[in-house]
């Protein structure tokens, strides 16, 4: 196992890393991207089939982004949310079209710069909404929303809390797909409902049609709004343009990020424009957000998916994936949406095979003891797919074969 000074590349003399412990140490440094490949610093090829946990969906350096970001640098990078900008109404508009399935929504979009920062203004917009006294947001055990204070308080994953007690109040978890307990919940102080489509963090487990569909009543019927977090879903991941799409709801908050700038960071929240109308000026508001070197990359990316048809991309690929998966030993089962999969195993730990991946040339992740992550960019070809399964199987074998520890 390597350590960060190691890992950087530096020499002896640094005494300690420049960089705080909030990761373990690196076992690599990546200096160079193209499509679905990677190099680290001794130039060895990897096969990226994590895209940055589901951020760089179009491949790494990406013409079409690196254009955009260059042209854009050397005309202008900020002038803050006072003045108008000519990228952030674009990306506003084409988001709206996309939340609408192709046919505009007729919501609102507020940037930011990152997936919890979308949920945070998601919780802070649910507040003002509600009102005094309606303020509780319930989300589902093993969800993930962030690492702020208000975003750790709904991430559902209590193992994460500990250390940082007292958090906010106003957030109660329930079991996730289960409908009874969600509704036993409601009571008149729940202003929203905060879900993933599909719980990534939590493990690659995708929402029921129908656990989706009776949330939307419960909430349509007791006036509270259904918030849907598509931070690690949105933009075509999971087969459609976002993941509630694949349940036939209207949410009435979507939060995303991740995908919408390839690597460039941003965020966005969407909302309603009745919901959207409860903020007013001075609510909310985030320096960079929307800034022009941030929206010239999402309104390339949004281009960049929409020309190659990028959910239908999803689909072909995922299900290619599945199928070579469930060739492999150890597999016992292949779940999740488009490009978004969890490879459940049987009898290794799934970080070990992640671990081992790496060495052979392979970026992937185990997102459970049991289960790998799969979040490949939307560009992958069947080639691409073949020699990821060679890569794995052949992990899977060697430690198949391996004799059990004493």
């Amino acid at each position: 196992m390597t350590d960060h000074r190691t890992a950087m590349g530096a020499g002896a003399e640094l005494a300690y890393c420049p960089l705080m412990p909030t990761y373990g140490p690196p076992p690599v440094m990546f200096v160079k991207g193209e499509g679905p490949y990677l190099w680290d610093r001794e130039g060895k090829k990897y096969l990226d089939f994590l895209s940055g946990l589901a951020v760089t969906s179009l491949g790494h350096a990406h013409p079409a982004v690196a254009e955009a970001l260059a042209a854009q640098a050397q005309r202008l990078l900020h002038v803050s949310n006072l003045y108008a900008t000519e990228h952030n109404w674009a990306v506003a508009q084409e988001i709206d079209r996309l939340i609408g399935d192709g046919t505009p929504a007729g919501g609102q979009v507020f940037f930011c710069n990152s997936g919890a920062e979308s949920n945070e203004a998601a919780i802070k917009l649910a507040r003002r909404h509600g009102g005094p006294g309606r303020h509780v947001v319930v989300a589902a055990f093993q969800s993930f929303h962030g690492r702020t204070l208000a975003t750790l308080a709904a991430t559902g994953q209590p193992q994460k809390w500990d250390a940082f007690q007292p958090l906010p109040e106003g957030f109660r978890h329930v079991i996730w797909n289960d409908l009874d307990e969600l509704e036993k919940t409601l009571d008149d102080t729940v202003g929203a409902v905060l879900l993933e489509p599909v719980q990534g963090e939590g493990g690659v487990n995708p929402a029921t049609v129908e656990y989706f569909q009776g949330v939307e009543a419960l909430c349509r019927e007791r006036g509270i709004l259904f918030m849907v977090d598509e931070v690690q879903t949105g933009f075509a991941r999971t087969g459609r343009w976002f993941g509630f799409q694949h349940f036939g709801i209207s949410p009435d908050v979507v939060t995303m990020a991740k995908a919408l700038g390839n690597g460039v960071p941003i965020g966005a929240t969407w909302a309603k424009r009745e919901v959207a109308a409860s903020f007013q000026p001075g609510d909310h508001a985030t320096t960079y957000g929307g800034q022009p070197l941030a929206t010239a990359a999402a309104r390339a990316v949004l281009e960049t998916m929409v020309s190659i048809d990028a959910p239908a991309r999803a689909v072909e690929a995922g299900a290619a994936i599945t199928e070579a998966m469930m060739g492999l030993p150890k597999v016992t089962g292949v779940r999740g949406l488009g490009l978004l999969l969890a490879v459940e195993l049987a009898d290794v730990d799934a970080r070990d095979v992640a671990t081992r991946c790496l060495q052979e040339g392979l970026v992937i992740n185990g997102v459970t003891p049991s289960a790998l992550r799969l979040a490949p960019s939307l560009i992958i070809t069947p080639e691409h797919i073949a020699e990821a399964a060679q890569i794995l199987g052949g992990v899977l074998t060697e430690m198949a074969a391996a004799p059990a520890p004493a």
